[in-house]
């Protein structure tokens, strides 16, 4: 049966690489994974493009397992070789847009899932969503649906992670900022330059440390990515625009982050975008990550952002594939990657279910 399943989850990858896919563009492949669904003689639903279902035997009064991961993509950089739209095999590799994230986690948690959907008697509700939007963090992904589906007690979230458990994921706040000053001719004497202004206030956010430090995450990451200031040669601006990425460990909540950078940073003005985007974990003793110790796979914490974020149980991150891949020229994964990655959910899931 596993066999049989891991076949039919490389073909779907196959297709859905070789169907456009960008957040909020998903349509296609929506129907392609019903089309998945129907062969598999699976009930489901679909609400926009989030395609769902849960088990057979789904009961009341149990705690639901959560089983998902997105069929969205980004766009294909200008570094691609091979067509990023055609699934290419070659020396057991599977090129194509979308394979490594997270084709070949969505398509291995289809497999595990249906593995599991007749099985009675199960101590876990299993629900599966194949969401959309997660590389824009949409209005329409998996944070639309939580509202939809059963209740999640726990949830699993297929990444790239080289099979191993991301027990703690990053958040993000992302935070635009002003430097302001005096507005002049260039050729006039001004002390109060916005632009030089803003060197110590670079130097600040460089130099930047929070307190607290988290085991799995390590610190608060701060890092200035955009600057932005002037229109012409002649001109002193009178602010400097800057845009700050600051990835959150599990010791700080979002608004915590707001908080402090609002207090010290020495900027005129620095306002979040959004707070929604949480760090997240799962404690070491749950029985999901108890049960990947046993089987073999390590535990760390993940500095990169998933659906995750948007969650309010508690959940890892889990899948096969390598992270470092992900939106990288000729992207790809390893056939057996995901050969491995569905006996691996298997696994894990026959000691907690």
């Amino acid at each position: 049966m596993i066999e049989n399943l891991t076949t039919r989850a490389i073909q779907l990858l196959k297709t859905l690489i070789e169907t456009q896919s960008f957040s909020s563009e998903e349509d296609q492949t929506a129907q392609h994974i019903e089309q998945w669904f129907k062969n598999q003689n699976i009930p489901f639903k679909r609400t926009k493009n989030n395609v769902w279902a849960t088990n057979k035997h789904f009961q009341d009064g149990k705690p639901t397992l959560l089983l998902n991961s997105h069929h969205d993509t980004v766009k294909p950089n200008n570094g691609y070789t091979k067509d990023p739209f055609k699934a290419i095999v070659e020396d057991g590799k599977l090129y194509g847009l979308g394979s490594n994230d997270a084709g070949g986690c969505l398509v291995s948690l289809l497999a595990t899932f249906a593995y599991f959907y007749n099985r009675e008697n199960l101590r876990f509700n299993l629900v599966i969503v194949a969401s959309a939007e997660e590389e824009s963090s949409g209005p329409d992904g998996l944070n639309s649906m939580l509202d939809v589906i059963p209740k999640v007690d726990v949830a699993i979230v297929g990444e790239p992670t080289l099979m191993h458990l991301a027990v703690a994921e990053k958040g993000l706040v992302v935070f635009d900022a002003i430097v302001k000053g005096t507005p002049s001719h260039a050729a006039h004497p001004n002390d109060d330059n916005a632009i030089y202004n803003t060197i110590s206030v670079l130097e600040w956010f460089k130099n930047y440390k929070f307190d607290k430090t988290s085991e799995a995450l390590g610190e608060v990451k701060m890092t200035v990515t955009q600057i932005n200031a002037g229109k012409q040669h002649n001109a002193v601006p009178a602010d400097v625009k800057l845009v700050v990425d600051v990835r959150v460990n599990d010791k700080y909540s979002n608004q915590d982050i707001v908080a402090v950078l609002q207090k010290e940073a020495p900027c005129d003005s620095i306002l979040p975008r959004s707070i929604k985007l949480n760090s997240s974990s799962i404690p070491i003793d749950h029985p999901l990550v108890i049960a990947g110790i046993e089987i073999g796979r390590s535990t760390y914490g993940s500095p990169t952002l998933s659906d995750q974020a948007v969650l309010r149980c508690p959940s890892l991150k889990l899948g096969p594939g390598d992270s470092t891949r992900s939106h990288s020229a000729n992207e790809f994964i390893h056939i057996n990657e995901i050969e491995d990655g569905i006996k691996i959910y298997i696994e894990l899931l026959e000691k907690v279910l």
